[in-house]
């Protein structure tokens, strides 16, 4: 990437001498084709994403008329025969995938390998069509060739995968593929083609497919692991480059940064945009406030080296489907910027989410689970409530550890009893507190400090105590936050307080308690309010206290793909071994899976191949155990029960997408959370 004014997408060979090349006017036009699932699962989009899409008409479309070609071909003998058929879908970007159609028509006697000019035909069902090939080409008779095993054809794609260096060849993640059909693909493939390929899997069907017949083949999951770029959130932002480091560093960021981050922390301030130089998955915390803001957000290759030239200059980020691009400012647009508070305003308006819940503070009892429904959220949270409201839903096959709710009247009383807001009053006129986010984390965390010495009320404690030992048994627990400012349907709050997990004595649980109020003043907690709007007046923390559960695995659910939201088919999943704080946390990238309940069909974005997992303590909190490496989270039953289950709690919150945190005892699915899923663009 050069220091110039021309945005550039990294990896682009299009501007040259400040020019735009014939051939990148034909690439434009063919990126406005691109999927962004389809970048996300490095393959090219399929016959039913594809069969809605638009095309090029009219004077864009003869820009380059491209040579008289064949529709088809029985074989490609050369470079240049692929060449004229394939179609190439983000071209010169990271993304870049050049690819051609074939079909496999197996009633032929030998059977016949057409290799189609994709541009011309675009999706299978119109090569049949407008060649006569197929006397009917209704969706009924189309439909059976991708589902039954005497199908008459075979429909595949061949692509050059630049990111490895190999051609591919491909069937649709919901093609019921047999052994048969396979060992069939891969001797017409073979036969027909210039090169050494290999078979590319869509979905867990096709890897086991491959195993039982011996074929070489590379996995969705070894291709995403290769690509450079990797989109979580598209959009745009205008803002100064921040390479950081390590945590001193986050907790430098100011509003309008573009974070460049070689690590992936658990926690971050509001920001313009974020790079990340490691993948993590879609539901890490810092994946989860980046859409929350709206932000644009992505992985990058080597990010800070690629970047560095731009440390500590503003430019104009875009993040898109197919690649980033990164514009230095002018000096005259850095002067025309608005001043800051008018950014940040900008930057951090969620609508609505300004409204915390308004609090019942009347409601001084020990709510128990059972007790819990929608409207107890104005005395406990809505994290509380929605969990009360799942045990409520009876979903088969799952179960909600059991707790009460420590209501917001508990804390209201006791920070008034210790003048809380005068402090606070005090706090914010500290010289520098304002500006300086330093300043802002040294005061926070000596409030937090304070909180957890102030002594709380003898009975309240007692009645803590006692509910604990006569509902939950006096065994250990995990001791969660349930404030009015998160789980909110414009603003999620992912992460921003405190859980203190495995809490086995009394003494230890009041204490858990008063760590868990102080959370409130968690820097990362106070910037993200502050940039949405949220009075510090206005907030406050219940506590859910909830019986621990040993689990032998865990992660998150979202209802729908996070990476394209017009695939409201898809369950998106990530796991880990054990119990699943690590799954959220962003360092360690977890077990990724879709399901579609439309096709059937489990694609695997990445498994994990951690060696060790988190355990409960015996003597309280958690521990490292080590753990079988290389041996998958989830099965595919799992898979599919999970996706009913992320459906049947997406029904109980009346059809809104949720954000779900499970865990696995036994065959039992255990629901831990569920929180409306937020995504804003800009």
């Amino acid at each position: 990437m050069k220091n110039q004014n021309n945005a550039r997408p990294v990896g682009a060979s299009c501007f040259q001498n400040n020019s735009v090349t014939a051939f990148c006017v034909a690439a434009a036009i063919a990126m406005l084709a691109a999927l962004p699932a389809a970048a996300q699962l490095a393959r090219k989009p399929s016959y039913y994403q594809q069969q809605n899409q638009p095309q090029p008409e009219g004077p864009a479309a003869q820009l380059v008329p491209r040579p008289a070609v064949p529709s088809s071909l029985p074989a490609l003998r050369s470079q240049a025969d692929f060449d004229q058929l394939a179609r190439v879908y983000d071209a010169g970007t990271p993304m870049q995938l050049a690819h051609v159609l074939f079909v496999i028509d197996r009633q032929a006697k030998p059977p016949r390998m057409y290799y189609i000019d994709t541009p011309r035909y675009q999706l299978h069902v119109r090569f049949l069509r407008d060649t006569r090939l197929a006397p009917s080409t209704v969706k009924r008779e189309i439909d059976r060739n991708y589902l039954v095993p005497d199908r008459r054809f075979l429909f595949g794609t061949l692509s050059w995968q630049q990111n490895i260096g190999s051609f591919t060849y491909e069937f649709w993640e919901g093609d019921k593929l047999t052994a048969p059909l396979l060992r069939q693909a891969e001797q017409q493939v073979r036969a027909s083609f210039f090169g050494p390929v290999k078979f590319k899997t869509n979905s867990t069907l096709h890897e086991r497919v491959a195993k039982e017949t011996g074929i070489d083949f590379v996995s969705q999951e070894a291709l995403i692991r290769e690509q450079p770029f990797l989109p979580m959130n598209l959009g745009t932002a205008t803002g100064r480059v921040r390479i950081v480091d390590d945590d001193a560093g986050i907790n430098a960021l100011l509003p309008d940064d573009i974070a460049v981050l070689r690590q992936v922390p658990i926690g971050l301030p509001p920001v313009a945009a974020v790079l990340t130089e490691r993948p993590s998955t879609a539901l890490s915390h810092v994946n989860l406030l980046a859409k929350g803001w709206g932000i644009p957000n992505a992985y990058v290759r080597d990010a800070a080296a690629v970047l560095k030239e731009h440390a500590g200059q503003w430019v104009a980020l875009k993040v898109a489907s197919s690649g980033y691009q990164v514009r230095r400012l002018t000096p005259e647009e850095v002067a025309a910027l608005p001043p800051r508070a008018v950014r940040t305003a900008a930057a951090g308006a969620v609508p609505g989410s300004s409204r915390a819940i308004k609090p019942d503070l009347r409601e001084n009892r020990l709510l128990p689970l059972a007790s819990l429904r929608a409207r107890n959220s104005a005395q406990c949270g809505v994290k509380a409530a929605n969990l009360g409201a799942m045990q409520a839903a009876h979903i088969p096959g799952t179960s909600v550890p059991d707790g009460f709710c420590i209501p917001f009247a508990h804390y209201d009383r006791f920070m008034r009893a210790n003048g809380l807001a005068d402090r606070i009053a005090r706090m914010q006129q500290q010289p520098g507190f304002a500006s300086d986010p330093k300043v802002r984390q040294k005061a926070l965390a000596q409030l937090r400090d304070e909180i957890v010495q102030w002594p709380v009320d003898a009975a309240t404690a007692a009645g803590w105590r006692a509910a604990w030992q006569s509902q939950l048994g006096g065994g250990g627990v995990f001791v969660r936050s349930s404030s009015n400012s998160e789980d909110l349907p414009g603003f999620s709050g992912a992460g921003l307080y405190t859980t203190v997990p495995n809490v086995k004595t009394g003494d230890a649980l009041e204490v858990a308690v008063e760590k868990v109020w102080a959370s409130v003043f968690n820097p990362e907690a106070w910037e993200a309010r502050t940039a949405a709007g949220f009075g510090a007046e206005s907030v406050l923390m219940g506590v859910f206290v909830q019986t621990a559960i040993d689990s032998a695995n865990a992660g998150v659910m979202i209802t729908r793909d996070p990476f394209d939201a017009g695939h409201p088919h898809i369950t998106y999943i990530s796991a880990k071994r054990g119990i699943g704080i690590r799954v959220v946390e962003g360092r360690r990238v977890a077990e990724q899976v879709m399901y579609s309940s439309w096709s059937k069909a489990i694609q695997v974005l990445s498994r994990s191949a951690e060696d060790t997992a988190l355990q409960l303590d015996k003597d309280g909190g958690v521990k490292e155990v080590p753990v079988e490496a290389g041996r998958n989270v989830l099965t595919d039953d799992l898979v599919v029960r999970l996706a009913s289950v992320g459906a049947a709690v997406k029904r109980t919150f009346n059809g809104v997408d949720q954000d779900i945190e499970w865990a696995t005892v036994g065959d039992r699915i255990v629901l831990l959370q569920a929180r409306p899923y937020v995504e804003r663009r800009r």
